[in-house]
């Protein structure tokens, strides 16, 4: 099956950070095989600005390394053909230096103009100025920031505040790659394009669900910021906030931008504040040749976790009573992403208590090897009685649809989706708001009570108080895939 590829409208991409890390392995390979896709049409450019000295060509020098390496490019027509597309401009952020000639470059082009800001936030406010200032913006102009948005909601407000200033909204793409994957926008499909689960999908029916997004690395490069973050802000009040919402959200009207971000905002608001009790911290130790987190991030007293896990609840009918249990870590025993969905068992088993329990399990497996899996109770095999095992409906993405499907990777996705000024898969400023001014008091919480988090060994599931989180419940995380 293979996929089907939508044109876009011609384009110029001015990447901020141009040859940043994030650039390098991401932003430039997903612009490739987009290219290679036929997705890229011939006048569209690539324009790389950032404050190293090169020319075009050292650019495109700069550049080629990069796709072979993280973009699967071979050298050929298509990758010479790709990099004769790209320009590149020596500017300052803060100064004037560039944008004159970034101007030069731009005008007298009547494309879409789209601008990524591919830096770290404190740059944002000097990018908007300078943008605004040498008229580079019309009102076709989209722009793109990356995470974090803020560290708090004070920051994010006055961070969305500095984008209004010179953006619409409607200009204004907030990228979070998770929302870009395939498996996370099947939520919906799954949801709400098959009879068979939506009229499930609430207390009724539905026992709990869990929320994992697990990685084997550890802070790496990252571990100023890391320290100052944490796992809360890095990764909790974002990427599984945005899984919360697809999997707990009304249907919208309809498919489009403002439709879905309406919902998502109603369950961010819907939110229940979280007990203490329900909140587990954790921080990686030393072991198995690997660093704690402690010296990665050079900080022997560090406070702040590297592993977070949640219970909470939705204030709404639909969810009353049901729990969402959320954990994110690093260092641990696997790079896992999955959501659970686990439904009551039977009111009535009709087997007797020799069957054992035995309920209906939906996981949605986001990275790696994404697929849709359902376990479904069956009588095991052989004589002696009815004894009952569950047992798979395994669908892999890559094995159900083909070799052929080729699913573009997240960025790939969201670039294009930026190009063709589709915001569905992008944050909205009060849904960001939203996200912290419910993330907020549980930090403020924990640093008043002065909590340490609690030390895990590395390549593990994390902290046995996490475990134990589920079991006063009477529940059990689901295992994390080595």
């Amino acid at each position: 099956m293979a996929s089907r590829v939508i044109p876009v409208e011609a384009f110029d991409l001015v990447v901020f950070g141009g040859t940043g890390d994030l650039a390098r392995r991401k932003i430039l390979p997903a612009l490739f095989k987009r290219y290679c896709a036929g997705q890229m049409p011939g006048p569209s450019r690539l324009i790389g600005a950032a404050r190293s000295e090169f020319t075009s060509d050292d650019y495109r020098d700069f550049v080629r390394p990069a796709l072979k390496e993280f973009g699967e490019a071979e050298e050929g027509t298509s990758l010479e053909a790709f990099l004769n597309q790209i320009e590149y401009v020596t500017i300052d952020a803060r100064g004037s230096t560039g944008w004159q000639e970034l101007s030069t470059l731009l005008e007298g082009h009547d494309r879409i103009r789209a601008f990524y800001f591919s830096v770290g936030p404190g740059l944002f406010k000097d990018l908007a100025e300078r943008l605004h200032g040498y008229r580079l913006v019309d009102p076709a102009s989209r722009i793109v920031v990356e995470k974090p948005f803020g560290r708090d909601l004070e920051t994010a407000r006055a961070l969305n505040k500095v984008l209004c200033r010179h953006f619409a909204e409607g200009q204004i793409y907030r990228i979070d790659h998770y929302l870009g994957k395939e498996t996370v926008q099947n939520l919906m499909a799954v949801r709400f394009g098959n009879m068979l689960f939506e009229p499930l999908w609430n207390a009724q029916y539905i026992d709990h669900i869990q929320i994992t997004v697990a990685e084997t690395v550890g802070v790496g490069g990252r571990g100023a910021y890391y320290n100052k973050a944490g796992a809360m802000r890095d990764m909790m009040q974002n990427h599984l906030m945005q899984l919360l919402c697809l999997i707990a959200m009304e249907p919208p009207a309809q498919f489009e931008p403002d439709s879905v971000r309406d919902e998502k905002l109603k369950v961010i608001r819907a939110l229940s504040s979280v007990e203490p009790h329900h909140i587990v911290r954790g921080q990686y130790t030393q072991g198995d040749g690997v660093q704690g987190f402690r010296e990665d991030v050079d900080d022997p007293r560090s406070k702040t976790e590297s592993f977070i896990a949640l219970k909470c609840h939705l204030s709404n009918w639909r969810w009353a009573s049901t729990p969402f249990y959320l954990r994110t870590g690093k260092r641990l025993k696997g790079r896992d992403s999955q959501i659970t969905v686990v439904f009551k068992d039977a009111p009535h088993s009709i087997f007797g208590p020799d069957a054992g329990r035995h309920n209906n399990e939906l996981t949605i497996q986001l990275q790696p090897n994404e697929g849709i899996t359902l376990d479904v109770t069956i009588k095991e095999p052989g004589q002696g009685g009815m004894r009952l095992i569950d047992v798979p409906l395994d669908m892999s993405f890559a094995e159900a649809l083909g070799p052929d499907a080729d699913a573009p990777g997240a960025y790939e996705r969201l670039i294009m989706d930026v190009i063709r000024g589709n915001q569905t898969l992008f944050m909205r400023d009060d849904e960001v708001e939203a996200a912290w001014a419910w993330t907020d008091p549980i930090i403020k919480g924990w640093e008043a009570r002065g909590d340490v988090p609690k030390p895990y060994d590395s390549f593990t599931s994390g902290p046995d108080t996490a475990q134990q989180l589920m079991r006063r419940d009477g529940r059990e995380w689901r295992g994390i895939d080595p």
